[in-house]
């Protein structure tokens, strides 16, 4: 059965040819017009052949028409669910971004490759258009994340709709060391992993500090005070329910005798943060927010320290070393140094360390 406007359709391809053949560009212009309005206005009752006729109808004026008649047609076709396919993506590739970014933004008829291939060839406002989708795979968001400038990042980073690998968010985390809008966006993410959290609290915090005692040289000590209570806030709002259960399940294990150290150091090797952690830090009779403490700063002794007085073997301790090295993205240290010093460390001396390290961190100011 044919739709009621097939034959107003097919009736334009007349007035088409016309115009290619004789028309000035002002006519080419108006018979797009027309033609869009017809599609626009009775997308819904068209078959996928009816698409297809307008889809052939469409890529013959756009390549003789002018830039603001393409970013026209770009704007009234990107929306709509049944766009012509061909036509939308050869409005993606216009270099122009007034004809390409709205189809990059809004349209869903634009498959991924295309967007890929975009994003891979184009230009920063090109990737900025795209970057605001209402969805974006991981590897679209590699991509932006990768080629992106600092405004293209940012937007990503806030989209909601953006799926980030491990890997965009070590580069991320990295990256907003040194740039503190970032680091906000970043931050503000109810979906970024805990130990990626943590790392970007710490070092914000440092960062943080720096710039306060570099202003107030006066308050130094007093902007210290503040930055680390901060951030120790921050950590204990970070508490997911995600973390609640690893450690229900470490405490578990720990209640029924069958937590060791190398149950520890198999999770480390699974890279779980938050086990390894709570394992760590049951081993060693201190709380899981010294623990935590311990295991996000940047030092590699304050592990080793915890881990001693855990009474756990070096190749646990590896274990644990190398999992913090592979979710931060830092270099490797050596191991062979690192063995030596963990083997000539004391309990004793372990123990009074630790215990000084939970005194500082237990301290209050005095009462004024």
């Amino acid at each position: 059965m044919r739709s009621k406007s097939a034959k107003p359709a097919e009736n334009l391809l007349d007035e088409l040819q016309a115009a290619l053949s004789h028309g000035t560009v002002a006519r080419r212009v108006e018979t797009l017009r027309r033609i869009t309005d017809l599609f626009v206005n009775n997308a819904l009752d068209y078959s996928d052949d009816h698409v297809r006729l307008f889809d052939d109808v469409f890529q013959c004026l756009i390549g003789q028409i002018e830039t603001s008649a393409r970013a026209l047609l770009a704007d009234r076709l990107a929306p709509m669910a049944a766009a012509p396919p061909k036509t939308i993506r050869t409005l993606a590739l216009d270099e122009v971004i007034e004809v390409a970014g709205p189809v990059l933004t809004k349209s869903e008829r634009l498959d991924e490759v295309t967007l890929i291939e975009i994003a891979h060839s184009r230009g920063q406002a090109h990737l900025k258009a795209i970057s605001l989708r209402r969805v974006l795979s991981e590897a679209l968001s590699d991509v932006l994340v990768t080629r992106g400038d600092e405004e293209v990042v940012q937007s990503t980073v806030k989209n909601p709709g953006a799926q980030l690998s491990e890997g965009s968010l070590t580069e991320l985390v990295t990256r907003a060391e040194r740039d503190d809008d970032l680091a906000s966006c970043i931050g503000l993410r109810p979906d970024l992993p805990r130990h990626h959290y943590l790392k970007l609290v710490a070092k914000a915090s440092l960062d943080v500090r720096k710039k306060l005692e570099a202003a107030h040289p006066e308050l130094a000590d007093e902007v210290s005070s503040v930055v680390q209570e901060v951030a120790r806030r921050v950590r204990v709002a970070a508490v997911t329910r995600q973390v609640e259960m690893a450690r229900a399940l470490v405490k578990s294990l720990h209640d029924d005798g069958r937590l060791n150290e190398f149950q520890v150091a198999t999770f480390a090797e699974q890279g779980k943060f938050d086990e390894t952690t709570a394992g760590l830090a049951a081993l060693a009779g201190v709380s899981v927010e010294t623990a935590e403490s311990i295991m996000i700063e940047s030092r590699t002794e304050g592990v080793m320290l915890l881990a001693k007085v855990a009474g756990m073997s070096w190749p646990s301790v590896r274990a644990i070393i190398a999992m913090r090295e592979k979710l931060s993205g830092g270099p490797q240290t050596d191991t062979l140094t690192l063995r030596d010093t963990y083997e000539a460390l004391r309990s004793s001396t372990a123990q009074q360390v630790l215990r000084f390290h939970r005194m500082q961190q237990g301290a209050t100011p005095a009462a004024q």
